[in-house]
């Protein structure tokens, strides 16, 4: 099959996915979307790392792929976090879908946006998002008043399991909702791209905070260690201070903040 004709079977079937979404009109213009969208999404990539951590004390094979072997995770642990999460969602970021609602009511165009337009800005968002994370992480733990202030919440636990993606203050919650959210509009992407983005950012989030280096992991699949994954994030966790970004390692390899295991 040429380019030409992979290229026109692409924009065919994001056509086919954007009239999908569309069908739901009334759904996406609610001011009740956002937030169940990013809690619906969030909570179904959380649930097979939950089961894997129910399971791991009674099945060896599972602790195998552990990165912190020795630690145990409790209903009380994950009960704790689910509930800062919720709480969250609940008080702060449903209020503040609803003005934005109000300010910005949601419109959306008929056509679906091209493949390569959609690759392009999708990891553009990616790439934006990592580096606003990274130097708001990073004045976060040089910053003694903002660390203890804000971010001490999210180091509760030094090692990280899947409940954890969220467990922060509401600070820490809005302002990296707020990079997220932003950049899409920045960049001017689609409705669809946008929650593509939204889709595979929440993905890389859990899965950094997973506990887990699994086989099909991102960062196995991602050559010449240009994507740190779950291990470099569960290493800031026990560490502190180093590998500040969420998911590249080019931001912390600059400024000399990369970590690995063996060093």
């Amino acid at each position: 099959m040429s380019s030409s004709h992979t290229t026109r079977l692409n924009t065919m079937l994001l056509q086919s996915l954007w009239d999908f979404i569309l069908g739901y009109n009334a759904w996406l213009r609610s001011p009740f979307f956002p937030v169940l969208f990013s809690l619906s999404v969030y909570l179904t990539f959380c649930l097979p790392f939950v089961v894997l951590d129910l399971l791991s004390p009674r099945l060896a094979w599972i602790r195998t792929f552990k990165i912190q072997q020795k630690s145990h995770v409790s209903w009380t642990m994950m009960w704790s976090c689910l509930a800062l999460s919720l709480y969250n969602h609940v008080v702060f970021l449903f209020p503040l879908t609803v003005l934005h609602w109000f300010w910005r009511p949601a419109s959306f165009i008929a056509e679906a946006p091209g493949t390569l337009r959609l690759i392009w800005d999708v990891v553009a968002c990616l790439l934006l998002f990592d580096f606003q994370y990274f130097i708001w992480h990073l004045l976060h733990h040089k910053v003694p008043w903002l660390y203890r202030t804000f971010h001490k919440v999210h180091h509760k636990h030094t090692s990280t399991f899947v409940l954890t993606t969220e467990y922060s203050g509401a600070w820490e919650t809005l302002s990296l909702g707020f990079f997220a959210g932003v950049n899409p509009l920045l960049l001017g992407c689609h409705p669809l791209t946008e929650m593509l983005f939204y889709v595979l950012n929440i993905w890389l989030s859990v899965e950094d905070h997973s506990g887990y280096d699994l086989p099909w992991s991102t960062h196995r699949l991602v050559p010449f260690g240009l994507y740190g994954g779950a291990p470099h994030h569960d290493l800031h966790h026990l560490k502190f201070k180093s590998n500040y970004a969420p998911y590249f390692t080019h931001w912390d390899r600059v400024f000399g903040t990369l970590h690995k295991n063996s060093d």
